[in-house]
Formats: structure tokens, C-alpha cells, sequence
């Protein structure tokens, strides 16, 4: 057999494995796992079991399947020294996951010796279940390595990878804790049975419910964060490694789980049934596939790189003054006061010290990650632009490598302070927002076209929904309100900061508004998105949302009225003095009519 035989081989027993993991599944969800009684390896203590009944005969094909699969694995081993010299990675490869399908085997006589199998809902079998998942998962990974290798990817650099290996670690990390939440979801799923989706969140909500019935409602908020990790790490990788392999992989990693998303969501809707139980796996295992052949692929020694050493002559040591600097926090501040106000808003009042605490850091820290990662790109933009030339990345204060570090410890911290003090959908919220700046802002619309701080602009607008999830653990139609009037307020205040800085934005060939369509166009678009601010704050009043009372009625009246009028004579004055009129207009604006939803809501007047 030569090499790129071997290769295939590998692919086929893969793919084979795969199989085996399926029809393990369909073991447990016809509750079929007793079939052979306590027995192992023997069924019904015989090599071939004297009567087949259902659960009989699913159970032993199951382990015929699996006994096949040994040979196999053992015969991939056994060809890998045989065909590959020392040194090759092929060989650890093959190892790995002939140790893994050992511990598979093991962890099947477990499942089978102490009974956890069928209805038994005990914790323990959860357990074993995550440990089932996580062996699996290595297998799968080591079964994809020896195929990769031996089709010619080259063998890892772990030396030097710098960031981008920590992020690729959060990815896995990422992908296996939600196949651990979906082995245990679908394990509830199988002894729980609903009747209905209202039904499911109803029993996932009642505190007296067993575990596994309140796990139930977290995975659909865990497999939403994990896929905005993706994306987010995903456009990174293709970032610092342009490769077409890699890019192609990220592709697949990501084009797949939005795929599983929406099976997911129709999972839900037919209340999962066994066929789309199946499904939901396989598609886990391709992203899993998926995800490690892109991790290989943008680790290979041969992998073209942009480097982020700094390349300064003259390293000067950064203070933490020059990290404070990567989070702008100038810019973080009208945003982060919109996340606190949500929270009074949704509250009707003080939401408690801790909980405060929490969004203010929190929200701060998700903030000033996404800044720090957007400082971290767009270097060779910040370098032609006058007002941005000082900034840390730029000067090499602060290496691009240290920058990126700094982001994603930022990154993960505001999510795990968000969850543990308020909860996983505001957490999982603020995620989005990092992630709509960075990937759909930062990397997609920002240089490409003069519609990026309208469609981009969206990133802004989640704080105000972290605020009010935080407080309800829910989005009211007040919640998307808020996020509305961030939306359509962007533009209007964005473009009043660009009228000022054209030039460098020209400089950098960045096709904002200004730049594309000149001073005219940009204030007739923002006189449009004022009249649309105007007509988002006061609906409301029209549908009574959120029971607003003439506080806010007359506050967003005078606070709008003051906006149209500093639009209109910037349409009659197109100048420097007018713009930065309503550019400072525009952040009191928004600041005030936050205060006065606020004071509305907790009835202080």
C-alpha cells in the first residue's frame, strides 16, 4: 500500500467510525443498551446471543460494528510504522487514536457493567456520557491528524504560533464543551420527553426539575456563544494564516454549524425526534472533523504567515497606561453607560450593587477587546491616519502578538463575569456584539463599502440588550427598542465625526460616506437617519411599550426637536463648526434619552 492509498484508507476508517458513533447513538435513544443484559464482552453470556430480539440485536451489531473497528484502527497503526518513517507525524497520529478507540471500548463495558443504559438518570451516567462525548471527540481527532498528515499536511509548528494557538485551544475547548452539553441535553431529551417547546422551557425553568431537565435550556445559549467563537477565531486564523487550505477549512467549520444551528432549531420544533437526534451527531462530528483540519492546516510549518513580532528597533516597554489606551475607553464610555441604563430601565429601578458591578466590568472588558482586536487589524489603516498614528499597535509600545493576547483574555473574562453574575444569554450577547465589530465590521464591511457604519453600526447596539438580559434573563420588545435606537442613532452621529476626519480616511482609502459621495450626500443621509431616530424613540408611546409616561414623552420630544433642529442648519451650513455641533448634540442626546427612560421606568418623578 502506498502513502496516498493510506491516506484514503484513513478517511474510509474515519468515516467508518462515524458510523459506529451514530449507531451507537441509536443504541441508546431505542433504549437498547440492556440488550445484552450486564454482560461484556459476551451478550447474554454467549459470543453470539441464542435468541435476537430488538434491543438484542441492536445491542450486539453494535458491538460487532465495534469490533470491526478495532481491526481497523489496529491495521491503520500497524501500516502507519510500516509506511512512515521516525519523525513522521503520521505515526503519533496513528497512536492517538488507537489509544482513544482502547478507552472507547472500556468506557462501552462501563456503561454496559454498571447499568447506565436505558431510563437510569443518575449523575454518574451523565457524567460517563461528557466522558464518552470527550473520548470520542479525541478519536475522531486523531483518526482526521493520521489522514491529514498522510495526505501531505505538514506537521505542526506549535513554536511561535503566539496568540493564535491560544485561540485555536478556545476553539476546540469551545466545540467539545458543546458536544458535552448536547450528549447531556440529548440524554434528557431521551428520559424527559415533551410535549411541546413551551412545555420544555417551562420544566427547564422549574428549580425543582431533575438536572438534567435544567441543563436542558442552556445548550441552545451555549451552541449560539460557541458558534460566535468560531466565527470570531475562524476570521482571525484566515487572517494570520492566508492560506486557501486554511481558509477553506474555516469555511466548512463555519458553514457547517450554521447548518447544525438550523437543524437544531428544527429539532426543537419536532421536539427531537430519533432520526433528527442522528443527524444533529453526525453534523457535530463533521464540525469536529472540520474544525480540526482547519487547527492542522493553520499550524503547518509551510503555512504562510503574517507575522506580528514587533519589528521596532527600539522596543520601548508598554505601561498599563498603553493597555487602557487599547481599549478606548473615551469610545467604550457612552456605550457602556447605555448597557448600565438598560439594566435600570429593565429593572424599574436599582438592579443590586453586584449585578451593576458585573455589567460595568464585564461590559467594559467585551468592549475593550473588540477594540483591542480592531487596533490589532487595522495597523496598517491607523498608520496613515493622523489622529490614530500614536496609538500602541502603531508605535510597537505594544506588539501586535501582546495586543491580541490582551483581547482574547479581555474577551473570555467579560464573558465569564457576565455569566456568573448575571447569566448566560447576556454573556452570550455581549459575545455578539465583540464578535459583529470584529469579523462583520472590521474585517468584511469596513473597507469594502461606504455602508459599513450602517449595517456594521449593529455591534453598538447589543449593549443595551446585555443591560436588560442581564437584569431579565429575557429580550422584551422595550429591550429590542433600545437596541433600535442605538442602531439608527449610529449613523447620524458617525458620519458627523466623519465629516470631520476625511481626509484621513482618504489618506487610508477607507470609503466612508464622506470620502465616496462627498459633504452633501453624507448630510442628506443624516438628516434621514435623524427623521428615523425620531420616529424609533417614540414608538413607544404609540404602542405603550414598556409603560413610558409623559416624562418620557416630553423628554424624547425636546431631546428630538433639538436633534432635527442641529441637522437642519448643518444642511444649511455644511461646515467644520456645525458638524462638531452635532456631533457632541449627538452623544448628549443619546445620554439623556437614556436617563430620562430610566428615571420613567423606576418612577422616580
Amino acid at each position: 500500500m502506498g502513502r496516498s492509498r493510506f491516506a484514503t484508507f484513513a478517511w474510509i476508517v474515519l468515516i467508518y467510525n462515524v458510523a459506529v458513533i451514530i449507531w451507537g447513538a441509536f443504541v441508546r435513544t431505542s433504549l437498547s443498551g440492556d440488550g445484552c443484559g450486564s454482560h461484556w464482552p459476551l451478550c447474554n453470556g454467549a459470543i453470539v446471543p441464542p435468541a435476537l430480539s430488538f434491543k438484542t440485536l441492536v445491542e450486539y451489531s453494535h458491538r460487532l460494528m465495534t469490533g470491526i473497528d478495532g481491526f481497523l484502527v489496529l491495521a491503520l497503526l500497524i501500516l502507519a510504522f510500516r509506511l512512515f518513517p521516525k519523525g513522521s507525524a503520521v505515526r503519533p497520529a496513528a497512536v492517538v487514536s488507537f489509544v482513544f478507540l482502547m478507552i472507547e471500548a472500556l468506557i462501552g463495558a462501563a456503561l454496559v457493567k454498571f447499568q447506565w443504559v436505558t431510563t437510569n438518570d443518575s449523575a454518574a451516567r451523565a457524567i460517563m456520557q461528557a466522558v464518552h462525548l470527550t473520548n470520542t471527540f479525541f478519536l475522531l481527532a486523531g483518526l482526521a491528524l493520521t489522514a491529514l498528515y498522510a495526505g501531505g499536511v505538514q506537521p505542526p509548528r506549535l513554536k511561535g504560533q503566539g496568540p493564535l494557538l491560544w485561540a485555536l485551544g478556545a476553539a476546540v475547548f469551545g466545540c467539545l464543551a458543546l458536544g458535552i452539553s448536547g450528549a447531556v441535553t440529548a440524554l434528557g431529551d431521551l428520559l424527559y420527553p415533551v410535549r411541546s417547546s413551551v412545555e420544555s422551557i417551562e420544566q427547564s425553568l422549574n428549580p425543582t426539575a431533575h438536572f438534567l431537565v435544567r441543563l436542558r435550556v442552556l445548550h441552545p445559549l451555549i451552541a449560539t456563544s460557541v458558534g460566535l467563537l468560531l466565527i470570531l477565531v475562524g476570521g482571525l486564523v484566515i487572517h494570520l494564516r492566508p492560506s486557501p487550505a486554511v481558509r477553506t477549512a474555516v469555511r466548512w467549520t463555519c458553514g457547517l454549524f450554521m447548518a447544525q444551528m438550523a437543524l437544531g432549531l428544527v429539532n426543537v420544533f419536532l421536539k427531537a425526534p430519533v432520526p433528527m437526534q442522528l443527524a444533529h451527531l453526525a453534523l457535530a462530528d463533521a464540525i469536529w472533523v472540520a474544525l480540526i483540519a482547519a487547527a492542522a492546516y493553520a499550524v503547518a510549518i509551510d503555512v504562510p504567515r503574517v507575522e506580528m513580532a514587533s519589528t521596532s528597533t527600539n522596543p520601548v516597554r508598554a505601561t498599563w497606561r498603553d493597555y487602557v489606551q487599547l481599549t478606548k475607553p473615551r469610545v467604550i464610555s457612552l456605550l457602556l453607560f447605555t448597557t448600565l441604563a438598560a439594566a435600570v430601565i429593565a429593572a424599574g429601578g436599582w438592579p443590586g450593587l453586584s449585578l451593576f458591578l458585573a455589567l460595568a466590568i464585564g461590559g467594559y472588558m467585551a468592549a475593550g477587546a473588540a477594540n483591542t482586536i480592531n487596533m490589532v487589524l487595522e495597523r496598517d489603516l491607523d498608520v496613515r491616519m493622523k489622529r490614530t498614528a500614536v496609538r500602541p499597535t502603531v508605535t510597537e509600545r505594544i506588539p501586535a502578538g501582546s495586543a491580541l493576547r490582551f483581547g482574547f483574555i479581555l474577551a473570555a473574562g467579560s464573558f465569564a463575569i457576565l455569566w456568573g453574575f448575571a447569566n448566560l444569554l447576556a454573556a452570550m450577547l455581549s459575545l455578539a456584539g465583540l464578535v459583529f465589530y470584529v469579523i462583520v465590521y472590521t474585517m468584511v464591511l469596513k473597507r469594502r463599502t461606504w455602508q459599513n457604519i450602517v449595517i456594521g453600526g449593529a455591534a453598538g447596539a447589543f449593549p443595551p440588550l446585555v443591560g436588560w438580559a442581564a437584569v431579565t434573563g429575557e429580550l422584551s420588545p422595550l429591550a429590542w427598542m433600545l437596541f433600535a435606537v442605538v442602531f439608527v442613532w449610529t449613523p447620524v452621529h458617525f458620519w458627523a465625526l466623519a465629516l470631520l476626519i476625511k481626509d484621513d480616511y482618504a489618506r487610508a482609502g477607507v470609503p466612508m460616506l464622506p470620502v465616496v459621495h462627498g459633504d452633501r450626500v453624507t448630510v442628506i443621509q443624516i438628516c434621514l437617519y435623524a427623521m428615523l431616530t425620531v420616529v424609533v424613540t417614540l414608538l413607544p408611546l404609540a404602542h405603550n411599550l414598556g409603560n413610558l409616561g409623559a416624562l418620557y414623552m416630553w423628554g424624547s420630544i425636546a431631546l428630538n426637536l433639538v436633534l432635527l433642529v442641529r441637522c437642519v442648519q448643518l444642511w444649511q451650513h455644511t461646515d467644520r463648526p456645525h458638524a462638531v455641533t452635532l456631533y457632541k448634540y449627538s452623544m448628549v442626546y443619546l445620554f439623556l434619552l437614556f436617563v430620562v427612560c430610566a428615571v420613567d421606568r423606576a418612577g422616580v418623578v
